[in-house]
């Protein structure tokens, strides 16, 4: 797979995904981003015209937490749920 960039803002979080997120985990993660970049791109499938998450969601908070508009992320074909 190759990483490509979008933005985050195109990027919709299943209700099933939409988990309280550990805000010590974030910060962490966060943390790691600034200092790194992103170092694991988070999966999505393509859904129209948005994206829907796969996998991720903490990196995702992270990059959101860091005020970043783009995101490195897989494309993956995964069956809807």
């Amino acid at each position: 797979m190759k990483p490509v960039e979008i933005l985050i803002a195109k990027i919709y979080i299943p209700v099933a995904k939409r988990l309280p997120v550990d805000a010590a985990k974030v910060a962490a993660l966060a943390e790691s981003i600034a200092a790194n970049g992103l170092e694991n791109p988070i999966l999505v499938r393509p859904d129209k015209d948005r994206y829907v998450l796969v996998s991720g969601l903490h990196r995702l908070e992270a990059c959101k937490a860091l005020g970043e508009t783009t995101i490195t992320v897989n494309l993956v074909q995964a069956r809807k749920f």
